[in-house]
Protein backbone atom coordinates (compact mmCIF):
# COMPACT_ATOMS: atom_id res chain seq x y z
CA UNK A 1 0.00 0.00 0.00
CA UNK A 2 1.64 3.41 -1.38
CA UNK A 3 0.92 7.03 0.40
CA UNK A 4 0.94 9.93 -1.34
CA UNK A 5 1.65 13.42 -0.58
CA UNK A 6 -0.29 16.17 -1.26
CA UNK A 7 1.37 19.34 -1.57
CA UNK A 8 -0.96 22.67 -1.06
CA UNK A 9 1.30 25.18 -2.48
CA UNK A 10 -1.24 28.10 -0.93
CA UNK A 11 -1.59 26.85 2.26
CA UNK A 12 1.13 27.13 4.82
CA UNK A 13 1.60 25.41 7.93
CA UNK A 14 0.34 28.16 9.79
CA UNK A 15 -3.38 28.11 7.90
CA UNK A 16 -1.95 31.07 5.91
CA UNK A 17 -2.49 31.01 2.37
CA UNK A 18 1.12 31.12 0.64
CA UNK A 19 -0.42 33.27 -2.37
CA UNK A 20 -2.24 35.97 -0.02
CA UNK A 21 1.14 36.08 1.56
CA UNK A 22 3.19 36.68 -1.14
CA UNK A 23 0.69 39.15 -2.53
CA UNK A 24 1.06 41.00 0.99
CA UNK A 25 4.60 41.12 0.83
CA UNK A 26 4.19 42.31 -3.18
CA UNK A 27 4.73 46.39 -3.08
CA UNK A 28 2.00 47.30 -4.42
CA UNK A 29 2.54 49.02 -8.69
CA UNK A 30 2.07 52.49 -8.60
CA UNK A 31 -0.02 54.05 -11.84
CA UNK A 32 1.99 56.11 -13.51
CA UNK A 33 0.00 58.69 -15.96
CA UNK A 34 1.43 58.30 -19.37
CA UNK A 35 3.51 61.22 -20.35
CA UNK A 36 1.18 62.20 -23.36
CA UNK A 37 -1.80 63.10 -21.14
CA UNK A 38 0.57 65.48 -19.16
CA UNK A 39 1.88 67.05 -21.93
CA UNK A 40 -1.47 67.63 -23.25
CA UNK A 41 -2.30 69.09 -19.70
CA UNK A 42 0.69 71.38 -19.58
CA UNK A 43 -0.05 72.51 -23.38
CA UNK A 44 -3.48 73.41 -22.45
CA UNK A 45 -2.93 74.89 -19.17
CA UNK A 46 -0.15 77.23 -21.27
CA UNK A 47 -2.69 78.34 -23.55
CA UNK A 48 -5.17 78.85 -21.06
CA UNK A 49 -2.83 80.89 -19.51
CA UNK A 50 -1.45 82.92 -22.19
CA UNK A 51 -4.50 83.66 -24.85
CA UNK A 52 -5.33 86.62 -22.78
CA UNK A 53 -2.12 87.72 -23.45
CA UNK A 54 -1.76 86.89 -27.31
CA UNK A 55 -5.43 88.71 -27.84
CA UNK A 56 -4.34 91.74 -26.04
CA UNK A 57 -0.91 91.83 -27.93
CA UNK A 58 -2.88 91.21 -31.82
CA UNK A 59 -5.90 93.90 -30.37
CA UNK A 60 -2.87 96.35 -29.81
CA UNK A 61 -1.53 95.88 -33.67
CA UNK A 62 -4.87 95.81 -35.34
CA UNK A 63 -6.52 99.00 -37.27
CA UNK A 64 -9.46 100.26 -35.63
CA UNK A 65 -12.03 99.09 -38.13
CA UNK A 66 -10.77 95.41 -38.10
CA UNK A 67 -11.09 94.89 -34.08
CA UNK A 68 -14.80 93.70 -34.61
CA UNK A 69 -14.34 92.18 -37.79
CA UNK A 70 -16.09 88.83 -37.62
CA UNK A 71 -15.22 86.09 -38.07
CA UNK A 72 -12.14 87.18 -35.69
CA UNK A 73 -8.98 86.38 -37.09
CA UNK A 74 -5.72 84.88 -35.14
CA UNK A 75 -3.22 87.16 -36.90
CA UNK A 76 -4.16 90.92 -38.15
CA UNK A 77 -4.68 91.29 -41.95
CA UNK A 78 -2.69 94.33 -41.49
CA UNK A 79 -0.48 95.24 -38.61
CA UNK A 80 0.06 98.78 -36.97
CA UNK A 81 2.30 100.78 -34.60
CA UNK A 82 0.19 103.65 -34.72
CA UNK A 83 -1.87 103.09 -31.21
CA UNK A 84 1.74 102.90 -29.36
CA UNK A 85 2.92 106.25 -31.02
CA UNK A 86 0.12 107.48 -29.44
CA UNK A 87 0.34 106.07 -26.11
CA UNK A 88 3.77 107.07 -26.04
CA UNK A 89 2.83 110.78 -27.24
CA UNK A 90 -0.08 110.91 -24.23
CA UNK A 91 1.73 112.95 -21.36
CA UNK A 92 -1.27 111.39 -19.22
CA UNK A 93 -0.42 107.80 -19.21
CA UNK A 94 3.22 108.68 -17.79
CA UNK A 95 1.83 110.66 -15.27
CA UNK A 96 -0.40 107.85 -13.75
CA UNK A 97 2.47 105.19 -14.44
CA UNK A 98 4.31 107.66 -12.61
CA UNK A 99 1.64 107.70 -9.24
CA UNK A 100 1.14 103.91 -10.11
CA UNK A 101 4.86 103.49 -9.07
CA UNK A 102 5.52 105.74 -6.06
CA UNK A 103 2.39 104.21 -4.52
CA UNK A 104 2.86 101.29 -5.15
CA UNK A 105 6.39 100.93 -3.88
CA UNK A 106 5.85 103.16 -0.84
CA UNK A 107 3.08 100.70 0.01
CA UNK A 108 5.40 97.38 -0.54
CA UNK A 109 8.13 99.35 1.61
CA UNK A 110 5.87 100.12 4.49
CA UNK A 111 4.13 96.89 4.74
CA UNK A 112 7.46 95.04 4.63
CA UNK A 113 8.82 96.86 7.46
CA UNK A 114 5.74 97.70 9.50
CA UNK A 115 5.16 93.68 9.03
CA UNK A 116 7.96 92.09 10.02
CA UNK A 117 8.14 93.10 13.23
CA UNK A 118 4.16 92.39 13.65
CA UNK A 119 5.18 88.62 12.30
CA UNK A 120 8.29 88.45 14.96
CA UNK A 121 6.51 89.36 18.02
CA UNK A 122 3.88 86.78 16.67
CA UNK A 123 5.90 84.21 16.18
CA UNK A 124 8.81 84.20 18.45
CA UNK A 125 7.56 85.78 21.54
CA UNK A 126 4.54 84.53 24.17
CA UNK A 127 2.41 86.64 25.78
CA UNK A 128 -1.19 86.33 27.01
CA UNK A 129 -3.48 87.17 24.09
CA UNK A 130 -0.75 86.60 21.17
CA UNK A 131 -3.20 83.78 19.42
CA UNK A 132 -6.57 86.18 19.65
CA UNK A 133 -4.55 89.37 18.31
CA UNK A 134 -3.00 87.18 15.35
CA UNK A 135 -7.16 86.17 14.34
CA UNK A 136 -8.24 89.66 14.54
CA UNK A 137 -5.55 90.90 12.49
CA UNK A 138 -6.43 88.60 10.17
CA UNK A 139 -9.95 88.76 10.50
CA UNK A 140 -9.94 92.49 9.48
CA UNK A 141 -9.55 90.56 5.76
CA UNK A 142 -13.06 89.62 6.43
CA UNK A 143 -14.55 92.91 6.00
CA UNK A 144 -15.99 93.63 2.66
CA UNK A 145 -13.81 96.46 0.31
CA UNK A 146 -16.94 98.81 -0.24
CA UNK A 147 -17.03 99.04 3.90
CA UNK A 148 -13.83 99.91 4.44
CA UNK A 149 -13.97 102.49 1.36
CA UNK A 150 -16.47 104.31 2.97
CA UNK A 151 -15.24 104.50 6.06
CA UNK A 152 -11.60 105.11 4.85
CA UNK A 153 -13.29 107.88 2.98
CA UNK A 154 -15.02 109.48 5.91
CA UNK A 155 -11.50 109.65 7.64
CA UNK A 156 -9.63 111.04 4.98
CA UNK A 157 -12.00 113.60 4.27
CA UNK A 158 -12.02 114.83 8.23
CA UNK A 159 -8.23 114.84 8.05
CA UNK A 160 -7.93 116.62 4.67
CA UNK A 161 -6.02 113.76 3.09
CA UNK A 162 -8.33 112.72 0.02
CA UNK A 163 -6.85 113.58 -3.09
CA UNK A 164 -3.30 112.73 -2.32
CA UNK A 165 -0.73 110.05 -2.13
CA UNK A 166 -1.28 109.36 1.77
CA UNK A 167 -4.76 108.46 1.06
CA UNK A 168 -3.93 105.92 -1.63
CA UNK A 169 -0.91 104.66 0.42
CA UNK A 170 -2.63 104.11 4.13
CA UNK A 171 -5.57 102.76 2.20
CA UNK A 172 -3.17 99.99 0.58
CA UNK A 173 -1.42 99.29 3.52
CA UNK A 174 -4.80 98.16 5.50
CA UNK A 175 -5.43 95.26 3.22
CA UNK A 176 -1.81 94.75 2.42
CA UNK A 177 -0.59 94.42 5.92
CA UNK A 178 -2.67 91.55 7.24
CA UNK A 179 -1.84 89.05 4.57
CA UNK A 180 2.05 90.21 4.74
CA UNK A 181 2.18 89.38 8.61
CA UNK A 182 0.82 85.79 8.33
CA UNK A 183 3.21 85.04 5.51
CA UNK A 184 6.03 86.47 7.54
CA UNK A 185 4.79 84.85 10.88
CA UNK A 186 4.91 81.31 8.68
CA UNK A 187 8.37 82.15 7.62
CA UNK A 188 9.89 83.09 10.65
CA UNK A 189 8.33 80.04 12.52
CA UNK A 190 10.39 78.12 9.87
CA UNK A 191 13.52 79.31 11.61
CA UNK A 192 15.05 77.33 14.11
CA UNK A 193 15.18 78.56 17.97
CA UNK A 194 18.22 77.38 18.32
CA UNK A 195 19.81 79.96 16.41
CA UNK A 196 17.91 83.06 18.63
CA UNK A 197 19.38 81.29 21.78
CA UNK A 198 22.44 81.27 20.27
CA UNK A 199 22.74 84.48 19.44
CA UNK A 200 21.36 85.59 23.21
CA UNK A 201 24.49 83.61 24.53
CA UNK A 202 26.19 85.46 22.77
CA UNK A 203 25.41 88.75 23.86
CA UNK A 204 22.58 90.05 21.64
CA UNK A 205 19.79 91.27 22.22
CA UNK A 206 16.40 91.38 20.63
CA UNK A 207 17.47 94.12 18.43
CA UNK A 208 20.69 92.69 16.94
CA UNK A 209 19.40 89.68 16.91
CA UNK A 210 16.69 90.80 14.48
CA UNK A 211 18.22 92.90 12.16
CA UNK A 212 21.66 90.81 11.95
CA UNK A 213 20.80 87.72 12.12
CA UNK A 214 16.71 86.66 11.57
CA UNK A 215 16.27 89.47 8.71
CA UNK A 216 18.88 88.02 6.73
CA UNK A 217 18.03 84.40 6.70
CA UNK A 218 14.17 85.87 5.79
CA UNK A 219 15.32 87.65 2.86
CA UNK A 220 13.51 85.59 0.17
CA UNK A 221 10.11 85.79 2.94
CA UNK A 222 10.11 89.96 3.00
CA UNK A 223 10.93 89.99 -1.11
CA UNK A 224 7.94 88.04 -1.58
CA UNK A 225 5.83 89.55 0.71
CA UNK A 226 6.94 93.08 -0.88
CA UNK A 227 5.90 91.63 -4.09
CA UNK A 228 2.70 90.74 -3.18
CA UNK A 229 1.84 94.61 -1.88
CA UNK A 230 3.43 96.08 -5.01
CA UNK A 231 0.87 93.98 -7.04
CA UNK A 232 -1.99 94.46 -4.70
CA UNK A 233 -1.37 98.11 -4.94
CA UNK A 234 -0.57 98.34 -8.29
CA UNK A 235 -3.71 96.61 -9.66
CA UNK A 236 -6.22 98.46 -7.54
CA UNK A 237 -9.13 100.22 -9.08
CA UNK A 238 -12.02 100.88 -6.79
CA UNK A 239 -9.62 102.54 -4.00
CA UNK A 240 -8.04 104.65 -6.76
CA UNK A 241 -10.61 105.50 -8.56
CA UNK A 242 -12.56 107.18 -5.41
CA UNK A 243 -9.90 108.23 -2.92
CA UNK A 244 -7.07 110.12 -5.33
CA UNK A 245 -8.36 112.89 -7.81
CA UNK A 246 -7.37 113.52 -11.48
CA UNK A 247 -4.01 114.61 -10.34
CA UNK A 248 -3.46 111.40 -8.12
CA UNK A 249 -4.94 108.53 -10.14
CA UNK A 250 -3.08 105.60 -11.04
CA UNK A 251 -3.11 103.25 -13.91
CA UNK A 252 -6.68 100.97 -13.63
CA UNK A 253 -8.89 104.00 -13.16
CA UNK A 254 -7.00 106.15 -15.43
CA UNK A 255 -6.51 104.13 -18.75
CA UNK A 256 -10.32 103.58 -17.93
CA UNK A 257 -11.19 107.07 -17.75
CA UNK A 258 -8.81 107.82 -20.83
CA UNK A 259 -9.66 105.38 -23.55
CA UNK A 260 -13.20 104.31 -22.35
CA UNK A 261 -15.98 106.69 -23.22
CA UNK A 262 -19.95 106.57 -22.69
CA UNK A 263 -20.08 106.04 -26.50
CA UNK A 264 -17.35 104.12 -27.78
CA UNK A 265 -14.14 102.47 -26.48
CA UNK A 266 -10.45 102.93 -28.17
CA UNK A 267 -9.62 98.96 -27.82
CA UNK A 268 -6.38 99.01 -29.74
CA UNK A 269 -5.06 102.22 -27.73
CA UNK A 270 -6.24 100.62 -24.22
CA UNK A 271 -4.55 97.52 -25.04
CA UNK A 272 -1.51 99.15 -26.21
CA UNK A 273 -1.09 101.11 -23.08
CA UNK A 274 -2.42 98.12 -20.81
CA UNK A 275 0.77 96.19 -22.48
CA UNK A 276 3.44 99.17 -22.26
CA UNK A 277 2.16 99.69 -18.31
CA UNK A 278 2.38 95.95 -17.46
CA UNK A 279 6.48 95.74 -18.62
CA UNK A 280 7.59 97.17 -14.75
CA UNK A 281 5.76 94.47 -13.21
CA UNK A 282 7.12 92.26 -15.44
CA UNK A 283 10.93 93.07 -14.73
CA UNK A 284 10.46 93.11 -11.17
CA UNK A 285 8.85 89.44 -11.43
CA UNK A 286 11.70 88.26 -13.56
CA UNK A 287 14.69 89.94 -11.15
CA UNK A 288 12.55 88.59 -8.36
CA UNK A 289 11.70 85.21 -8.87
CA UNK A 290 14.43 83.27 -7.74
CA UNK A 291 13.24 85.05 -3.85
CA UNK A 292 9.64 84.95 -4.90
CA UNK A 293 9.82 80.83 -5.30
CA UNK A 294 11.75 80.95 -1.86
CA UNK A 295 9.89 82.87 0.21
CA UNK A 296 6.71 81.23 -0.98
CA UNK A 297 7.29 77.80 -0.18
CA UNK A 298 9.53 78.55 3.15
CA UNK A 299 7.53 77.47 6.23
CA UNK A 300 4.91 76.06 4.01
CA UNK A 301 5.26 72.86 6.50
CA UNK A 302 5.32 74.38 9.72
CA UNK A 303 2.59 76.27 11.02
Amino acid sequence: MSTTLTVRPDVSEAGTPVASAERLRRPRRRRVRPRWAIGITVVLASLFAFLPLYWLVITSLTPDGDVFAFPPRLFPAEVTFDHYANVFADPAIFGYLTNSIVVSVITAVLSVVVSMYMAYAFSKFRYRGRKALMYFVLSSQMFPQALLLVTLYVVFAQFGLLNTYQALIISFTTFTLPLCVWMLKGFFDALPDELIEASKIDGAGHWRTLHAIVLPLAAPGLVAAGLFAFVRGWNDFIFALTLAGPEKQTLPPGLVNRFIGESATAWPSLMAASLITSIPVCIAFIALQRYLVGGITAGAVKG
